[in-house]
């Protein structure tokens, strides 16, 4: 903030997909957080029970961040809580502005909010603060990475739990629900998407099941299928992602060329994470055994833990041509946003490669830790195909 010349930040939840006040306040209340260069910070929260939860927490000895805790929410509280402190005329940066997370690119802050906030600071000066912010966050502490690995230590239970459940004539429900009992039981989240799960021989979607989203009953998996799912455990703030392919043999050829052109991409793109190299030079790592299959690959192969860069690649996707799917992806620009973020110890990745020929899919994948001589893979179960017969 001081080499920006910044006075004060503006950080809010805005429901958004990262909770970014959360790096404030090591909490989720929908609030906004005012943190001014010099001083304490300010959290405005919307509901009186979001604050009444947290108080309880401090009764049972669990400490607050921030002392300073009102109730009121929106630009035009922020814009009260900034004239408060002498800022009306002060530089202020704004989390929230600038690309967040998936289906966030143009940033996540309500127009109404801006509007009053700009309303009520006609002469402050308000600038994008949002990469600088989800900069930091890259970097896990000793106190996060802990957090971290006891997400990723539910997660290997809850792909455990998929690995024992799911069986021929078994619904994506049942498989469902036995995995997000297992994540609540261990007392964690799951941060949106929650869980994607997919199944079949040639599926090509990927996200929610559509069950739950859509008028459809539940499919029922059978032999030949892959049962495919993206798992977001969340602890304390912290996500540990992972991806999980069950397959129900026999599989055919395409998805056994897949899996392993999976596997070798998971070990490129482990071996290619060290400090000092940069994002793109991992994705690219990640894609060579992809390219020199005859692969194309639907969701990246690697992001940042959190949201910060992304890797996609767009080789071999002439197979698709005349396709329904290739209607599809022929719209979609693949490639790498913030490919020059140079890794440093303490970052959070996650590598996920997925194989595809034509609609045959296969993705597996973990999240791993920068460390100072290469990576530490959180999970084991995800990184490989599992296979039932």
């Amino acid at each position: 903030m001081r080499e920006r010349g910044l006075d004060a930040i503006v950080a809010g939840s805005f429901q958004g997909r990262e909770r970014l006040e959360s790096y404030l306040i090591d909490d989720f209340l929908d609030s906004n957080v005012v943190l001014p260069l010099e001083g304490e910070p300010v959290l405005l929260a919307f509901a009186t029970g979001r604050m009444s939860r947290m108080l309880e927490s401090a009764t049972r000895g669990v400490e607050t961040w921030v002392k300073d805790w009102r109730i009121g929410f929106g630009g035009a509280k922020v814009a009260a809580v900034l004239k408060e402190k002498n800022l009306e005329r002060g530089r202020i940066g704004i989390v929230g502005l600038g690309p967040t997370a998936p289906g966030e690119m143009e940033g996540l802050l309500p127009l109404g909010f801006w509007n009053s906030l700009v309303r009520a600071l006609p002469q402050a000066t308000l600038e994008d603060f949002t990469q600088a912010f989800t900069d930091f966050m890259l970097v896990k502490s000793e106190e996060e990475i802990a957090l971290l690995r006891f997400g990723a230590g539910v997660a290997e239970r809850v792909c455990r739990v998929m690995a024992d459940v799911t069986r021929p004539g078994v619904s994506e429900a049942e498989i469902y629900a036995e995995m997000m009992r297992e994540t609540y039981r261990w007392g964690c989240d799951a941060r949106y998407p929650f869980m994607s799960l997919q199944s079949g021989a040639a599926n090509i979607g990927w996200g929610a099941p559509r069950w739950l989203l859509h008028a459809e009953p539940p499919r029922r998996v059978q032999k030949g299928d892959l049962v495919q799912a993206e798992i977001h455990t969340l602890y304390g703030g912290l996500e540990a992602q992972v991806q999980m392919s069950v397959a129900l043999d026999p599989i055919d050829a395409d998805n056994q060329a897949c899996e392993t052109v999976a596997r070798r991409a998971y070990e490129a793109g482990v071996k290619a994470v060290k400090p000092g190299a940069t994002f793109a030079e991992v994705v690219q790592a990640m894609e060579a055994p992809i390219r020199a299959a005859g692969c194309w690959a639907k969701t990246p192969l690697l992001h940042t833990l959190s949201f910060g860069a992304t890797g996609f690649t767009a080789v071999n996707r002439e197979q698709l041509a005349g396709t329904q799917e290739g209607r599809v992806e022929s719209q979609a620009r693949p490639g790498i946003r913030r490919g020059e973020l140079v890794l440093q110890p303490g970052m959070g990745l996650e590598l996920e490669p997925n194989a595809c020929l034509n609609t045959h899919r296969v993705n597996i994948g973990t999240g791993v830790l920068v460390t100072a001589s290469g990576c530490e893979p959180l999970n084991d179960l995800p990184t490989r195909v599992f296979h039932v017969g």
